[in-house]
């Protein structure tokens, strides 16, 4: 229960900035959106997870295990990088303009990521279940690596799933409300934290 309280905790974070991040700008995430945005997370989590699972019983448990740190590990390495950029693309609008690029999609994507209010393309100032779409989709590309990884290490599906959903949603809903009240007074960037537990996961 520890390990999966700590997986969740490590993919609940970019939720957390990501909501801190709209509240600070006074970007309101309807309740809706914030569904959504749980629901397709807890949904592509919950396909990685059946997706290692089935492919475990296919392979030997130290291959399996060498699999599930690998995927961990690497994942963590590459949060901790990412952290960074999107430091490095909030900071430098120059370098902001040379990194997008159209495909599929993928510079809304990209820009969504590093700068989440952003998402807001109408300018209400009130994120719409439309426009969290892009928003939950940005969230969920760590998911399912992490999922398929942990899968083979021998997860609980549904319990992960079920607990998924409630700490995204906590993560959403706190991160709006604290973000509201600092106000850009400060900012934050936990993805490297997140880095820092799934590597931690890794060695467990």
């Amino acid at each position: 229960m520890i390990t999966i309280l700590l997986l969740l905790t490590a993919l609940s974070l970019d939720a957390f900035a990501t909501s801190f991040a709209y509240g600070s700008s006074r970007i309101k995430i309807t309740f809706k959106a914030m569904m959504i945005i749980n629901i397709i997370g807890s949904i592509v989590l919950g396909a990685s997870l059946a997706f290692g699972a089935i492919l475990s019983p296919l392979v030997s448990e130290s291959f399996a295990h060498g699999i599930s740190f690998s995927i961990l590990f690497t994942l963590g390495l590459i949060k901790i990088f990412d952290s960074a950029v999107k430091n490095f693309i909030r900071k430098h609008s120059d370098a902001n303009k040379k990194l997008e690029f159209n495909f599929f999609n993928l510079k809304f994507i990209l820009n969504v990521y590093a700068n989440p209010e952003k998402a807001d393309l109408d300018g209400s100032r009130t994120i719409s279940a439309k426009e969290s779409l892009a928003i939950a989709l940005a969230l969920s590309l760590d998911s399912f690596a992490v999922g398929f990884g942990f899968a083979l290490a021998g997860a609980s599906i549904l319990l992960v799933i079920v607990l998924s959903l409630l700490t995204d949603l906590i993560a959403l809903v706190t991160g709006s409300y604290f973000g509201e009240k600092l106000a850009k007074k400060t900012t934050v960037n936990l993805s490297w934290l997140g880095g820092v537990i799934l590597i931690f996961l890794a060695f467990l």
